[in-house]
C-alpha cells in the first residue's frame, strides 16, 4: 500500500449545522458537487482553495441524487425530496442556469435516484415507496410536460439506484431496497415483460456497469449492498450468474464502511472505503482481485467523518474526495 497527500482543499463555510458534501461530479466546465445546503456548485478542480466558481440554491427541499447529463456540455440533473427534477447548465449565470424543471413539488413523492441518457433525450428517476408503490419513471427532456413511461411494480421498496447500460441505452439498471437488481428493457411498455434480468443481492446502496469485458455488450455488473456486500454480475443476453463474489468489503479491505464503486475506462474499477477512528480513506482496484500494491490511503482524510463520493482527474494524476466534514479535498502522490 501507498499514501498520497493532500494537495489542496475548500472547507464550507460554518453553518448552524455542518455541512455535508454529497456529489462530485466531473464535467468539461469543472468539478460540480453537491452538498446539504442543498448548494450545486461549481469549481476549478485544479484551484479548489479559491472556492466555487459558481454556486446554485437548489429546490428540491432536500437534494437528495445528482447525475451528469452530458459532460462535454456540462449539465447536472438533480432530484429531491418534493419530487422534482432540475436540469442545470453550468456553462450559465446562476440566476439563468436551470434549463429545465419537471414536477409541481405535490404530485410526486421524493425521489431517491436518477439515471440520464443524452442519446436518447431521458431521464429516469426512482421514487421513495409511498402508497405501496415505488416507480421507475421516464421523461422525454424534449417533452417533459407528461412522462414517456412509468412502471410501478418493478420494485417493491425504495428505488435506490438507476443507471442506463452504456452500450444499450433502452437497458435501464435499477437497484432498490428490496434487494433486487433488475436489467430492464424500457422498450418494452408492459411491466410483465420488462425485466430481462434480475438479481438478489440485497439491499440497494450502489449499483452500476463497469466497462465492458470481452464485447461492447458485455458490461459486468457491480453491486454493493448497505451492508457493504459487494459482488460482480454477468447480465449479458438475460442470463444471470456471478463473477466474483466479493463478500464484506469491511473483512476484505480492513475498513469500516465502503463508499462506492468508480468504474476506470482501461478497465475494472476502484472500491472506496473508510476507516474513520484512523482518519484514513482507502481504495483497491479491483480486475479481478486485490493485492497491497493495488491499495492506496488518504491518511486524514476528512478528519475521520465520513466520506460520501470521490472521483479522479486521470490527465492530472490527481483524486477528490468529498464528505460529512464540509470539505472537498485533492490528493496527490508525492514527488
Amino acid at each position: 500500500m501507498y499514501n498520497l497527500s493532500c494537495v489542496d482543499w475548500y472547507e464550507y463555510p460554518e453553518a448552524e449545522q455542518q455541512t455535508y458534501v454529497f456529489d462530485l461530479l466531473p464535467t468539461v466546465a469543472g468539478l460540480a458537487t453537491t452538498s446539504s445546503d442543498q448548494r450545486l456548485c461549481l469549481f476549478d478542480p485544479l484551484r479548489l482553495n479559491d472556492g466555487p466558481l459558481k454556486s446554485i440554491q437548489t429546490n428540491h427541499e432536500n437534494l437528495i441524487c445528482a447525475k451528469v447529463y452530458n459532460p462535454a456540455e456540462s449539465i447536472v440533473a438533480t432530484t429531491g425530496q418534493n419530487g422534482t427534477i432540475s436540469v442545470w447548465d453550468l456553462r450559465l449565470d446562476p440566476s439563468n442556469a436551470e434549463a429545465l424543471h419537471i414536477g409541481d413539488g405535490a404530485s410526486l413523492p421524493a425521489l431517491l435516484s436518477l439515471a440520464c441518457c443524452p442519446q436518447t433525450n431521458t431521464l429516469a428517476v426512482g421514487t421513495e415507496l409511498a402508497n405501496h408503490q415505488a416507480s421507475i419513471i421516464i421523461w422525454d427532456v424534449r417533452s417533459p410536460a407528461v412522462p414517456q413511461l412509468q412502471y410501478n411494480e418493478v420494485h417493491s421498496d425504495d428505488i435506490s439506484e438507476l443507471n442506463y447500460h452504456p452500450a444499450t441505452p433502452n437497458l435501464l439498471l435499477s437497484g432498490s431496497t428490496d434487494g433486487i437488481v433488475n436489467l430492464c428493457d424500457i422498450l418494452l411498455p408492459d411491466e410483465d415483460d420488462v425485466i430481462v434480468t434480475a438479481f438478489n443481492h440485497g439491499s440497494i446502496h450502489r449499483a452500476g456497469f463497469l466497462p465492458a469485458s470481452a464485447t461492447p455488450q458485455s458490461h459486468p455488473i457491480y453491486a454493493l449492498s448497505h451492508d457493504e456486500k459487494l459482488a460482480l454480475y454477468d447480465g449479458a443476453d438475460g442470463a444471470a450468474s456471478t463473477i466474483w463474489e466479493i463478500g464484506d468489503v469491511r473483512s476484505v479491505l480492513s475498513c469500516r464502511y465502503a463508499a462506492g464503486v468508480v468504474p476506470k475506462a482501461e478497465g475494472g474499477a476502484v472500491v472506496g472505503v473508510g476507516t474513520q477512528e484512523d482518519e484514513m480513506f482507502l481504495w483497491g482496484r479491483e480486475r479481478w482481485g486485490w493485492g497491497r500494491d493495488t491499495v492506496v490511503g488518504l491518511p486524514g482524510a476528512h478528519s475521520g467523518e465520513l466520506v460520501r463520493s470521490f472521483c479522479f482527474l486521470d490527465e492530472e494524476r490527481v483524486v477528490f474526495t468529498a464528505g460529512e466534514d464540509g470539505c472537498v479535498m485533492a490528493w496527490k502522490a508525492e514527488t
